[in-house]
């Protein structure tokens, strides 16, 4: 694994906005940043990064069977109450999944680490599956990359098939995000693309105005019944919106489905320790009112809170000093305390792996850098190539 400094594209930006990719920069930063990328073996992708996903999301889905029985764990992972049942019962009828992303700590010379599963609403889903993957064939065309130079990255045909398995040609699909926010709008403009090439039938409605009818059924707003909805959304927020009490009634398929509420959220790290203590690609973790399995960690780790996105509220200790996220208000729910794997750094800057997941396989890597040792939310997205 290299990070290999390289000049831009002539005119991509150009490309970008041919290819509807309108936040490349985001509140004046630059978001994509193709003046490097990273080179990795075909061997660093498929033992290091590809087989540690597959069996950690196999991980992932039997901690999910434990906790949908217990009452403890639902609780100890702040699932509200009464919502208890809808989780378990989504799980309980094998309700499916579209997508997750795995973030790793990976330079290439040792086990993957896992840092937090990104399970229920990711984004950087359009430019890792479409736009790192026209920049590698107009860098193969230039000669910047050799002909014979390929990427991890099966994610749009992946997502195309997942559609077309989850649903009937001709069926309508609703799709849901914040209307006007950029990024969240032209990510889901990119999966109703994704759906319609799976012969599929999108409509998007914004997140706030999906209504219910006198059935207590989910509506669009012409009143359409929303038979499968695609939500850029949280659970931890949905399970607590005042509509949620429709929710055990409902009829509507959600994709992401209500059992991800038990993935997307960070206990969900010191559970699978618990189970798998000394796994490689794991780090030991601990709630944080644990005060054994906190002494355990030592002094250097990093304290989460459940719900945290992009390094929100995030504390970062090395031993010696300490490094701290924007505040965003998170933390009421709890915290957990992991052990320090710091990001491998390369030419000053910090770089997380994203792997994802399509259904049940590993499908694709993302990389995104950031001046700092913790991930914020306009960190850069770097390209990255197998040579």
């Amino acid at each position: 694994m290299e990070r290999i400094v390289t000049g831009e594209r002539a005119g991509w930006e150009e490309t970008a906005r041919s290819m509807g990719f309108t936040f490349h920069h985001m509140d004046g930063e630059r978001y994509w940043d193709e003046r490097a990328y990273y080179r990795f073996s075909l061997d660093e992708i498929e033992r290091g990064i590809e087989t540690p996903s597959a069996e950690l999301h196999y991980f992932c889905r039997d901690l999910v069977t434990e906790v949908v029985g217990s009452d403890t764990l639902m609780h100890r992972l702040a699932i509200p109450d009464a919502m208890r049942d809808v989780v378990a019962a989504s799980w309980k009828a094998d309700a499916p999944s579209l997508y997750g992303r795995f973030d790793f700590a990976f330079d290439g010379t040792g086990p993957a680490k896992l840092l937090e599963y990104n399970a229920d609403t990711p984004t950087s889903i359009y430019e890792t599956a479409l736009f790192q993957w026209q920049w590698l064939e107009d860098r193969i065309a230039d000669g910047t990359l050799p002909a014979d130079a390929d990427q991890y990255n099966r994610l749009h045909d992946a997502l195309v098939a997942r559609f077309g398995a989850l649903l009937t040609p001709g069926s309508t699909l609703h799709f849901a995000s914040v209307a006007d926010h950029e990024e969240d709008r032209q990510t889901v403009r990119y999966l109703e693309d994704t759906a319609r090439q799976a012969g599929l039938d999108p409509a998007f409605v914004a997140i706030d105005r999906i209504g219910v009818d006198g059935d207590g059924q989910f509506v669009d707003e012409e009143n359409v019944l929303i038979a499968a909805l695609f939500k850029l959304y949280p659970w931890e927020d949905m399970l607590r919106e005042p509509y949620a009490a429709h929710l055990p009634a409902t009829k509507t398929m959600f994709l992401e489905p209500a059992w991800k509420a038990i993935l997307s959220n960070k206990g969900m790290l010191p559970l699978l320790w618990e189970r798998h203590r000394g796994h490689p690609n794991l780090l030991p973790a601990a709630f944080a009112d644990d005060a054994a399995g906190v002494a355990a960690i030592g002094d250097r780790f990093v304290r989460k809170p459940l719900f945290s996105r992009e390094g929100w509220d995030i504390e970062l200790h090395d031993g010696t000093a300490e490094d701290r996220g924007p505040e965003g208000g998170y933390g009421e729910e709890g915290h957990i305390v992991q052990a320090l794997s710091p990001l491998p750094v390369f030419d000053g800057q910090h770089a997380v792996i994203g792997s994802w997941i399509v259904g049940d396989e590993p499908v694709a890597l993302s990389i995104r850098e950031d001046d700092g040792p913790i991930t914020r939310d306009l960190a850069r997205f770097v390209p990255h190539a197998i040579i």
